[in-house]
């Protein structure tokens, strides 16, 4: 019930996100005129000022080594802005091992 709606309105505002970000990418790349669609959410319109102009975005994921989350670390890394239209800088934190 509750908590399907919930996911469903999460995801559709992700998404909605993912779209503003890829026609930020293309509108930076000086490829087309595109129309950012920050519209399409309330997360989008909130985030309208920080996405947009003069700034810098940076995103930083937390990924699992675990067979069970896979699908969700693959997808992750392939975001939609693809992997040719976004910078990318891998940093490794070492933890040390406690005996």
């Amino acid at each position: 019930g509750d908590r399907l709606k919930e996911g469903a309105n999460i995801n559709k505002s992700l998404s909605a996100l993912g779209n503003v970000i890829s026609a930020l990418a293309d509108a930076s790349s000086g490829k087309k005129k595109v129309m950012v669609p920050y519209r399409d959410s309330v997360l989008t319109k909130l985030l309208q000022n920080a996405l947009g102009g003069n700034s810098k975005t940076i995103m930083i994921a937390a990924l699992s080594p675990a067979d069970i989350n896979y699908d969700e670390t693959s997808g992750l890394c392939v975001t939609r802005t693809g992997p040719n239209r976004s910078k990318t800088r891998q940093l490794s934190m070492k933890t040390p091992w406690i005996s």
